[in-house]
């Protein structure tokens, strides 16, 4: 046989430098035209075959190819009037295999439209294209590869199947730098990487950009996973969801980190649904002393216990792949992955649904502001500064020794804003926090002077990150109305929360860092020194209609030395707890949604420590017990009383009825309903010394109950009050034509409502107080 193909061909294929293998390698017609060919040369690269036979399965043949060029290039003209899923029988070694040829289907996955959409940033289900997709094609069942790859000289597939040979599965490019294969036989579970060499011939093995699971730590190849299979029982959640106003809902939110919330002993082994078991995963630095809980086994656990403290929400530090244990998710390499440690992707939408089941939201922490520098992941990916900017003015962080998106780019901002309505759509999250929101708007973050370049403007504000977040944010609600969009931004950007359309960044939350570093400094400081400090309580109001504000006692005020929230607090231990439950009630009773960081309601001493449990066994001591009570009954007063949360963005929601009592330390508030005329009256006394006949305005005549008293007896308090409540005097104070005769309880948060029915069935001549 003579060969139909040159040596410099042969050899393209055989050093890997052909960027598209299809024109040499499969079943080429040597007669007719239009598809009408009866004679075929069959040419196949097989690096470590010794033989190999052409098998044709519609006539029974079985042709030996010969070699060609070289010993492991392989060639054979079939005659034959249809030749489709033809295989190869190849012997390697001592044992032979049979599979279907690579090269015989081009798979229709990836248009020329969803091409020129990647190309302009506008594919909003990339995900569905790029990455590894179990799928079908003529008839044979396999896994179809896309990875884009723009300056990559050649891109192959690396995996167990071959024995993680780049030789053997050469991918081709497509348009706009996109490289796929089709490999038959392939099924859910495979593990995968990708060789991408650069024009000099250096080889990076790469994760999938767009893989759906990859190994557990430190492993760090990608798996085919099929995210179509789970049967989803959230229905009524995601259609209530669907109709429902978000910001005029009570939102309060338990930030976890499910890594650190409880373990489980190494010797115990996770059951599965189907009776098998979860393979242990320790914790790197106990070694073999605990393992994570699996995602389905927080369900169990983690589920109840927030629902029963009465959180809306459940916050989760990133739950992105990630390399290391101690960066708590925020250096992201698996941006589609959920994190292996704790489970399947399947496991992690159980998860999500029985959370769905049992009427708590989820909402995941998103890193679209930097990646890490490992090798496996996103930096210097085809060889170039492909994700990242190549300028380390604008594409480092040198403080967090992580790298910078290039959001000028398209296809790295369709890569985010794709990501981030993934999450929603594959995995019915709730809201996602967006991390580090300052650090993308501003070019010299972190960065000293001549370290930093400025925009086109000579300004400091990086218009291509603003740009992405209004995208990210205008595409979200259009595609999933209902969710939220929280910023975690530091500064003053102006209208982060302000829709789009108005020219604000879109986000419909905002973390009010203004105020947490407020309350903090109060609440540290020493009482007697409270009432020269009373703007750090008030001043929040002053810009508090600027934006709609989340309050965040979050993660990062329990870390690095700052102590855990009751050991910021002065005083005795009776002093510590009072303050705690003080801090807590004038947060809910203060406009904003809220959020709270685990360990927090049950006063933890120690910091967070991301490689140990909470410390659980503080509950058997009354004082913490009590404190978990007090967190759950004041989520069920925020529940329950819509004047503290229907109208925590308009200005008819609040209006202090005293904020300048600083020489007692007090101040008074009334907070409104939207929908009805009902509100409550709160009364905060912040310092140790209990005030006995303390008036307080109020609007209208009647009944006030005392709905809730931060010093209760049953939460450890000194059990001091107002005998369940107070009528109204006809005493004008405080601009208000009626007052309450009040007692405060020290270092306490007091919440009225005026109870209607009693008002009304109280005698007409109920003596009342009253001042000319």
């Amino acid at each position: 046989m003579t060969a139909s193909i040159a040596p410099e061909q042969v050899e393209r294929i055989v050093a890997n430098q052909h960027q598209d293998p299809f024109e040499i390698l499969g079943a080429h017609p040597l007669d007719g035209e239009n598809g009408n060919s009866t004679k075929w040369v069959v040419r196949t690269y097989q690096p470590t075959a010794k033989a190999v036979w052409a098998l044709v399965p519609q006539e029974r043949k079985e042709i030996p190819m010969q070699s060609v060029h070289h010993p492991n290039f392989f060639e054979c003209i079939i005659e034959t009037k249809e030749l489709a899923n033809y295989q190869f029988r190849i012997e390697e070694g001592d044992r032979e295999r049979v599979i279907y040829d690579p090269y015989a289907f081009r798979s229709p996955k990836l248009t020329d439209l969803d091409i020129h959409l990647f190309a302009e940033g506008n594919h909003h289900r990339i995900y569905e294209k790029l990455g590894a997709h179990f799928m079908e094609v003529n008839g044979v069942k396999g896994v179809y590869f896309a990875v884009w790859a723009p300056n990559a000289r050649n891109v192959s597939i690396l995996g167990d199947f071959n024995y993680w040979d780049g030789r053997k599965h050469q991918m081709a490019k497509r348009g706009n730098g996109v490289w796929e294969l089709f490999i038959p036989d392939l099924d859910v579970g495979e593990h995968y990487k990708y060789e991408v060499k650069n024009q000099d011939g250096h080889i990076y093995e790469k994760s999938d950009p767009y893989g759906f699971q990859s190994e557990v730590r430190p492993k760090t190849a990608s798996i085919v996973t099929n995210l179509d299979d789970y049967t989803w029982n959230d229905e009524e959640w995601m259609e209530r969801r669907r109709n429902t106003e978000a910001l005029s809902q009570p939102i309060s939110v338990y930030e976890c980190h499910l890594g650190s919330w409880l373990h489980a002993a190494a010797s115990e082994p996770a059951q599965l649904p189907n009776g098998e078991t979860e393979p242990v995963v320790v914790v790197s630095e106990l070694k073999s002393e605990a393992r994570f809980l699996t995602y389905r086994e927080l369900a169990e656990k983690l589920i109840p216990y927030v629902k029963d403290l009465g959180f809306t929400h459940i916050e989760l530090l990133p739950i992105a792949e990630h390399p290391f244990d101690g960066s708590w998710g925020y250096q992201v390499t698996g941006y589609y992955a959920p994190t292996s440690r704790f489970g399947t992707p399947e496991d992690f939408m159980y998860f999500v649904d029985q959370c769905h089941q049992n009427g708590i939201g989820v909402i995941v922490d998103w890193v679209p502001g930097h990646f890490p520098k490992d090798g496996h992941g996103l930096a210097f990916f085809d060889g170039t500064h492909l994700y990242e900017h190549s300028d380390p003015r604008k594409g480092e962080h040198k403080e967090w020794g992580t790298l910078v998106f290039n959001y000028n780019r398209h296809e790295v901002r369709n890569f985010l804003v794709a990501n981030a309505l993934f999450w929603f759509d594959k995995y019915h999250i709730d809201g996602m926090r967006v991390d580090a929101v300052a650090s993308m708007l501003y070019l010299d973050y972190c960065r000293k002077e001549g370290e930093w370049v400025t925009n086109d403007y000579g300004g400091r504000e990086n218009i291509e990150a603003a740009d992405f977040l209004r995208q990210v944010n205008h595409l979200l609600f259009s595609y999933f109305p209902g969710v939220l969009s929280i910023a975690e931004e530091s500064t003053s950007w102006p209208m982060v929360s302000w829709p789009t359309y108005v020219g604000g960044l879109g986000f419909n939350l905002k973390w009010n860092m203004g105020w947490m570093h407020d309350m903090l400094d109060y609440f540290s400081m020493d009482p007697w020194f409270r009432q020269f400090h009373q703007n750090n309580i008030t001043f929040s109001m002053w810009y508090h209609h600027s934006e709609n504000f989340m309050l965040a006692l979050s993660h990062d005020e329990v870390v690095h030395g700052k102590s855990n929230i009751i050991g910021k607090m002065p005083g005795d231990r009776w002093q510590k707890f009072a303050n705690v439950r003080c801090l807590f009630t004038y947060m809910f009773a203060h406009p904003g949604k809220k959020t709270l960081f685990m360990s927090m309601e049950f006063a933890q001493w120690s910091e967070w420590n991301v490689w140990a449990d909470l410390e659980w066994h503080l509950l058997q001591y009354e004082p913490h017990a009590q404190l978990k009570q007090f967190m759950g009954d004041l989520n069920q007063l925020y529940k329950s009383e819509p004047s503290l949360y229907t109208q925590d963005f308009e200005e008819p929601g609040f209006e202090w009825i005293d904020c300048s009592d600083n020489r007692h330390s007090v101040v008074s508030f009334l907070r409104r309903d939207k929908l009805s005329d009902e509100f409550v009256v709160v009364v905060c006394n912040f310092t140790p010394q209990p005030h006995s006949h303390y008036r307080v305005g109020v609007p209208v005549h009647g009944f006030y109950t005392e709905l809730f008293n931060s010093d209760s007896g049953k939460y450890g308090g000194s059990n001091m009050g107002n005998l369940g409540g107070k009528w109204a005097d006809e005493w004008w104070f405080h601009g208000r034509p009626y007052s309450l005769d009040l007692c405060l309880p020290p270092l306490a948060v007091l919440v009225f409502k005026l109870d209607k029915e009693k008002t009304e069935a109280a005698p007409k001549s109920l003596p009342s107080a009253k001042r000319e």
